[in-house]
């Protein structure tokens, strides 16, 4: 069962949504031939929506800052949101087209996701952002709402959190603009190779905490303090999908909440450790009231 919250901190997210149609495969089709399923999930999708799902059912106040329109899969889309205590701030409400899906070939462990283009030239935010909130989750996708949303935030003091899952060409501009960096073992700086190099680069933009997520290796992070590792639990692992993403999720609620940075990403590695142990981006919330 997830909820909506009526108080607990407030996060804020901006980036893309897609709807997300995952099908589970006991093995992946061959070329040129049909198969069923063993199980099949229809949800919202995309970095910055995963993220706030996983904020709202973890107690906090979730808003979405992204493109939906009014198609018929945009009204699927919020209707997922609003089950989940999502509140869509739609910066495109007169768009027809429909909104991109993700079509996920998932087998457990392994998985393909193939997505239809997203918008593009993404208008900045219409209202402005709420001086109230707690934290923003940029995911890099909307270079023009990243960047107003990441510069409104700065100026309200509110925290500023990348989700890094790969370079993109607006981050020369918005890194300058974040707080925290989270990023994937695949999230590569211009002229880096190794992790290392990329943490190097982070810092070199004038970010002073940041980590990497290496799937069920240890987090690497750096801080105020120094580095270290957050290892990472070990459990059997049903479906990755939407794994980074709830990692980002929950240690934006951990961190808007008060707790340290090495224990905000401790609180989130358990949490993604948990929704990797049952298929789909939402199964996982039905045990963890």
């Amino acid at each position: 069962m997830t909820h909506a919250a009526t108080s607990g901190p407030v996060g804020l997210f901006a980036g893309l949504l897609t709807l997300d149609v995952h099908h589970l495969l006991p093995e992946y089709p061959l070329v040129n031939t049909k198969g069923w399923a063993d199980h099949t999930e229809l949800y919202a999708g995309g970095p910055a929506a995963n993220a706030a799902v996983t904020f709202a059912h973890l107690g906090g106040v979730a808003r979405l800052y992204t493109v939906a329109g009014r198609s018929w899969l945009a009204d699927t889309i919020r209707d997922d949101l609003g089950r989940h205590g999502v509140e869509l701030i739609d910066l495109s409400p007169d768009r027809t087209e429909p909104p991109p899906v993700s079509s996920i070939l998932s087998t457990g462990y392994d998985r393909t996701v193939i997505t239809s283009p997203a918008p593009a030239g993404t208008d900045r935010l219409p209202d402005g952002l709420p001086e109230s909130a707690n934290i923003l989750l940029v995911d890099g996708h909307f270079p023009h709402l990243a960047m107003s949303a990441a510069t409104e935030a700065r100026s309200h003091g509110i925290t500023v959190v990348l989700d890094g899952g790969s370079w993109k060409p607006v981050l020369p501009e918005l890194l300058p603009l974040v707080d925290v960096a989270v990023c994937s073992a695949d999230f590569h700086p211009p002229g880096t190779t190794t992790l290392d190099e990329a943490i190097e680069a982070l810092a070199h933009s004038g970010i002073r905490r940041c980590a990497v997520t290496r799937g069920e290796k240890a987090v690497v992070f750096r801080d105020e303090r120094g580095s270290g590792e957050i290892e990472v639990p070990e459990v059997q692992v049903a479906d990755t999908l939407g794994a980074g993403d709830v990692f980002h999720g929950a240690f934006c609620f951990a961190l808007a909440g008060g707790a340290p940075f090495a224990e905000a990403l401790r609180l989130a590695a358990e949490t993604a450790s948990l929704s990797c142990q049952r298929f789909g981006t939402r199964a996982w919330m039905e045990n963890s009231e």
